[in-house]
């Protein structure tokens, strides 16, 4: 135990290693406040089906040989969090068609690019490290870390700003109608906000496995409280808490970091189901 305590305070000294954790539990912490408002919408989907349409974009820009390829990923998941939108409340298109439409058409287009303007002689192992993350979380220079906390800053300011009536929203959507809000706006958002969190956490997990970020610890805090307020704080403290744990896991024992993290975020949710089963909730 002495010597796995040694060799964690070893590599928390280097900046990598701190530079990752920040950037980690900036981008988890904004998708653990969305996520409970996506999982009580039923709009888990929707997170999945962007990081989809954010691998697709992603492979465009590396094609491209785009120094920063979120110039080009970032617009793009934005846009299309919009179509899903507007296409969800289309008659002849229901949500969950639209959705599928979105997600698989981007993620095969996505892996054609790649293939056809291959950035390296290993198409498989990019694709791979796109979707399923990569060790990139560990070498983010300073102003990929500041860019992340700007954005991170921006989507904590704007949920606290709009916490009513994302509240409002989430539960009645008629009802918060009727008193003025305008629910069209509310929902654009939220997606436009997730569609950012997605972006900034491809680095982190993949694009494959963003929606587990969202989903796990919003319904891990869920078997323990009650309130939206108090399931919000909680998703965010098992979020962190997984986060870290999952990034410093995955350095002493060489593991996947996205991967890591997921794990530990599903041992998280069985332990508080577990406890919400002996506490009777």
């Amino acid at each position: 135990m002495t010597e796995v305590w040694e060799q964690l305070v070893f590599y928390l000294n280097f900046d990598v290693t701190q530079r990752a954790l920040i950037a980690g539990v900036l981008i988890t912490l904004c998708s653990s406040l969305l996520g409970v408002t996506l999982v009580l919408k039923r709009f888990s989907l929707i997170g999945d089906g962007l990081s989809h349409v954010a691998f697709g974009a992603m492979s465009v820009a590396t094609a491209m040989d785009l120094a920063d390829k979120s110039i080009l990923t970032l617009p793009v998941t934005i846009l299309c969090a919009i179509a899903l939108l507007c296409m969800g409340r289309n008659r002849r298109i229901k949500g969950d068609a639209a959705i599928a439409m979105i997600s698989v058409g981007a993620l095969s287009l996505g892996y054609l690019v790649l293939n056809v303007f291959p950035s390296s002689s290993n198409v498989a192992g990019d694709a791979c490290g796109t979707l399923f993350g990569s060790a990139a979380i560990l070498t983010l220079t300073n102003e990929e870390v500041i860019f992340s906390a700007i954005i991170s800053a921006i989507v904590v300011a704007l949920f606290i700003l709009f916490y009513n009536k994302i509240f409002a929203i989430t539960f009645d959507e008629d009802f918060s109608k009727s008193c003025g809000t305008k629910v069209g706006m509310m929902n654009l958002i939220v997606a436009v906000l997730i569609a950012t969190v997605i972006v900034l956490a491809m680095k982190l997990v993949g694009s494959l496995l963003i929606s587990a970020l969202v989903i796990f610890p919003s319904i891990s805090a869920m078997r323990l409280a009650s309130s939206f307020k108090k399931v919000t704080v909680l998703s965010c403290a098992i979020s962190v808490f997984c986060t870290l744990a999952g990034i410093l896991i995955s350095i002493l024992a060489s593991t996947p970091v996205g991967s890591t993290i997921v794990a530990v975020d599903i041992a998280s949710f069985a332990i508080c189901f577990a406890i919400g089963k002996i506490l009777g909730k």
